[in-house]
């Protein structure tokens, strides 16, 4: 049963967390204490916020240099406000399943072991049908001409339930070059970040990097930022309820000439029907 915040009826007690290991949500600090999961190390970290018109990163303190950074595509209004209405009205249609760290989440896309890389069709039927036209309308943007996605998934973020997602690297073995989201119902910050600093601008320690993501926008992330940066969503930067759909294409291992073409070309033929509920 869902609220119109999102909420399900079982979310509203603390009968079920879905966190595992450093992973965290409210109820983990409302059950085990925020004490186990917090440091007493200072860090020092520099921060910098991303300028979409000049893609430059800037120092927030203009005591740094700026620098180039590449690999990060933004459109703002990539939908309007009834698709969005529509998008998030089917959404909630169906069954939202508990994640990591407060998020909820649809997956319509096979069913992979990253560690011993094998893939299975499973119950995979196809992205969903609402999403046809926005790959139709991705495919306009000339960086994303040939663009085909294999995988969408449907993320749910609230402040009620503490919901984040930690700095992390996607996969590169099965997913391709671009990670393409689209940010809906409320404005967010996608924080990259590279612990191991920038030594070439003498940043010994880790560099952040903030990239606003205003609602209905949609960015894409390659290159550097796909491959090098991490990324992720503090909790901090989740003010109300938010939802994102992202869509991964195949690496090159699964298309024409790689040694798993076959497998590459059916899982697209079932991608590109369109005909898919969530597995």
């Amino acid at each position: 049963m869902m609220t119109q915040e999102g909420i399900s009826a079982t979310q509203s007690g603390a009968a079920f967390c879905a966190c595992k290991g450093i992973r965290r949500c409210l109820k983990c600090d409302i059950l085990k204490g925020k004490g186990e999961f917090e440091t007493n190390e200072p860090k020092i970290v520099h921060h910098f916020f991303y300028d979409p018109g000049t893609r430059m990163a800037n120092r927030k303190d203009a005591e740094a240099p700026s620098f180039p950074f590449p690999g990060v595509f933004l459109r703002e209004n990539f939908v309007s406000e009834e698709e969005e209405k529509k998008l998030i009205c089917t959404m909630d249609q169906d069954v939202w399943n508990e994640s990591q760290s407060g998020r909820r989440k649809q997956d319509f896309g096979p069913k992979v072991n990253f560690k011993k890389r094998k893939v299975r069709f499973g119950g995979f039927s196809g992205l969903p049908a609402l999403s046809q036209k926005l790959v139709l309308r991705m495919q306009q943007e000339p960086s994303l001409a040939d663009f085909q996605p294999v995988e969408q998934c449907n993320l749910d973020y609230h402040p009620q339930r503490g919901s984040a997602i930690d700095p992390h690297l996607d996969d590169s073995w099965l997913w391709g070059e671009r990670l393409v989201t689209i940010n809906m119902l409320s404005d967010t910050t996608l924080t990259m970040s590279v612990e191991q600093g920038l030594p070439e601008l003498g940043l010994a320690e880790e560099v952040q990097v903030a990239v606003c993501l205003p609602r209905r926008s949609l960015v894409v992330l390659h290159g550097e930022a796909r491959h090098r940066w991490k990324h992720g969503i503090y909790r901090d930067d989740v003010q109300g309820r938010r939802v994102c759909s992202t869509y991964r294409e195949l690496s090159a291992e699964f298309l024409p000439g790689g040694q798993q073409a076959e497998v590459g070309a059916q899982l697209l033929n079932i991608s590109l029907s369109f005909a898919g509920t969530p597995v």
